[in-house]
């Protein structure tokens, strides 16, 4: 599920967006803010999906199978176990699953040689061939298949990932929280009654994590002008333009933080936009917002800005 530092993302990538428009419609934008939330859960139920129609295209395969000129004594007789896989038929019966279908509109018809290349790849598996002869199944074996079909099959495929590329921008940072969605999934989906299984939540907590995200993007838009100021005070030595634009976002949002979230602690704070700065910015970004930093942070505190609360909040 999409964890704080996630969220923080998110954030990032929507400043970044607002500031290379020509557009001052924050409103806007903290819409957009939002539906990269909603995108998350939307490539989830499209995963989803396609997990059980690779398990559902044996029918397909094996009615190809009948048809040959030839037909052998294996293909009139295809094994259709997976048909019945207890999480696949959870899954199917799942009102929220079923709702996330109609309201992403999805259908997998418009790559149909997607389903057929994985249920190929699936088929020809020694995995696949001892899930054929198990004659003790319970869930949690017809999970491990549907977990095989995920990692080894789907992620490892070059054009499921083309696919997913294609119909979601932030595919390469979100994946990682795809399979943190669906491995909660596996967790989830621990009885044999379908009516017990629950789908993964986007978030630990949504209605504390919009807000989270929501006044994070507000304050650094609205403070925007003054948290440059102080960046600007402890980098006289440097050229603007020679300032990456990721670590002037990543500043401004920790210095939010600072002054306007009092129940995050300074040294969660820090050690998040570094941990952020690897990823998004430059080798040398770490050490740099580091230093500036902790030389504004100095100068809150002196001025009084920084008021933490809470056990071991606050700071001397």
């Amino acid at each position: 599920m999409l964890n704080r530092r996630h969220l923080r993302v998110k954030v990032l990538q929507s400043l970044y967006a607002y500031h290379q428009s020509n557009s001052g419609d924050v409103k806007q934008h903290e819409k957009n803010l939002l539906l990269t939330i909603d995108k998350v859960y939307e490539m989830y139920i499209w995963m989803l999906s396609l997990i059980s129609e690779v398990t559902q295209y044996a029918e397909t395969d094996a009615a190809e199978r009948a048809n040959k000129h030839l037909p052998t004594a294996d293909d009139l007789n295809a094994n259709l176990k997976i048909m019945s896989n207890r999480f696949v038929v959870s899954l199917l019966q799942n009102k929220e699953y079923l709702a996330g279908l109609k309201k992403y509109k999805v259908a997998w018809n418009f790559e149909p040689e997607l389903i057929k290349s994985l249920f190929t790849i699936l088929k020809k598996s020694e995995d696949y061939q001892e899930y054929l002869k198990k004659t003790d199944d319970t869930i949690q074996t017809d999970k491990d298949i549907i977990k095989f079909i995920f990692k080894k099959v789907i992620l490892k495929s070059s054009l499921a990932e083309q696919v997913f590329e294609d119909m979601f921008l932030y595919w390469p940072v979100d994946k990682d929280v795809l399979q943190a969605l669906i491995a909660k999934t596996f967790k989830n989906f621990a009885y044999d009654d379908p009516k017990q299984n629950k789908l993964a939540e986007v978030t630990g907590n949504w209605e504390e994590d919009r807000e989270f995200i929501v006044n994070l993007f507000e304050e650094s838009i609205r403070h925007n002008d003054d948290y440059q100021l102080l960046i600007t005070s402890k980098t006289q030595n440097w050229e603007p333009d020679r300032i990456a634009m990721m670590d002037t976002l990543l500043m401004k949002m920790a210095i939010a933080e600072f002054v306007n979230f009092p129940s995050i602690p300074v040294k969660v704070t820090i050690n998040e936009y570094l941990e952020i700065s690897k990823e998004f910015s430059t080798p040398k970004s770490n050490a740099f917002i580091n230093g500036i930093l902790d030389k504004i942070l100095a100068d809150l505190k002196a001025q009084n800005k920084v008021k933490k609360i809470g056990r071991g909040l606050i700071e001397e």
